[in-house]
């Protein structure tokens, strides 16, 4: 059992995804980070030193610390935030405890670089309907809770990329992108290596929906129409990001722990 100012593991599971998740930091030091070199997803790494560097930002925040084994490093860390004004929390066994459990982790090495604020920049083509926010959505619930999403023309996805580093997606020709049957939203849950069942129930789903397939879920109608109708909604496309955060927040917690509920009328009554 967790103590006093620690998280356990399938606590900590049961957040990431969602708007609720902590920050989460990576403090472990280079040769353990080196022995595996992935995150927890959505986490960042900063050297453990140099951590009340982000006391002020994080001063609004829940944020969970991990170091490899959680001991001395996370300890320590997190008490100096604490120490700081940071509600700050280690995870229970650290790193190694995490990936026992056979949770999912970040492929480090397929990351983008990050910009000189810290995060990762994507750009894709304007007016976005499913995969174009289906992906994004992913990004910040998984990978970068910071990313910045650029929404261009299609004529200048490419031009934007090289001129402002900004990583294209969902466009043709490029890595992030649709591949055979599947969509960019499949692509990014396999090249990351974040797959779960409730990601790979809700991936079929925006499959269906950006493909025409509405023969891979039910859901594929539901969220085609849902995704139509924010995109008549906004004219401003990071507006329909922020709604569509919401649409793909309910969609997932729907197939993580609702899948099996059903709804009917007339309910039943209590009789006597």
């Amino acid at each position: 059992m967790a103590s006093y100012n620690e998280i356990s593991v399938p606590t900590l599971a049961r957040l990431i995804g969602t708007p609720d998740c902590p920050v989460l930091l990576d403090v472990r030091i280079d040769e353990d980070f080196d022995d595996d070199p992935r995150f927890i997803p959505g986490a960042f790494r900063h050297p453990f030193k140099d951590v009340l560097d982000l006391a002020d930002e994080l001063q609004t925040r829940s944020v969970i610390v991990y170091c490899q084994r959680g001991l001395k490093i996370s300890q320590g860390v997190a008490a100096q935030l604490r120490a700081s004004g940071v509600q700050a929390e280690v995870l229970e066994g650290g790193q190694f405890a995490w990936r026992d459990a056979k949770l999912p982790m970040v492929m480090t090495e397929k990351l983008p670089p990050l910009d000189t604020s810290g995060r990762t920049v994507w750009v894709t083509r304007h007016r976005p309907k499913i995969d174009r926010i289906a992906c994004p959505w992913l990004i910040r619930r998984f990978i970068d809770p910071k990313a910045q999403i650029l929404f261009v023309a299609a004529s200048q996805v490419t031009n934007v990329a090289e001129r402002f580093g900004a990583t294209p997606f969902d466009i043709e020709d490029v890595y992030w992108s649709h591949r055979g049957e599947t969509c960019t939203f499949d692509t990014m849950v396999e090249e990351f290596g974040i797959g779960h069942d409730a990601l790979t129930k809700l991936a079929a789903i925006v499959r269906g929906a950006d493909t025409n397939r509405h023969d891979l879920a039910p859901e594929t109608a539901g969220l085609l129409a849902a995704s139509l109708g924010l995109s008549r909604m906004f004219r401003n496309d990071l507006e329909q990001l922020e709604a569509g955060m919401l649409l793909y927040d309910a969609f997932y917690r729907w197939a993580r722990d609702a899948t099996n509920e059903r709804h009917d009328w007339p309910a039943a009554s209590a009789k006597g």
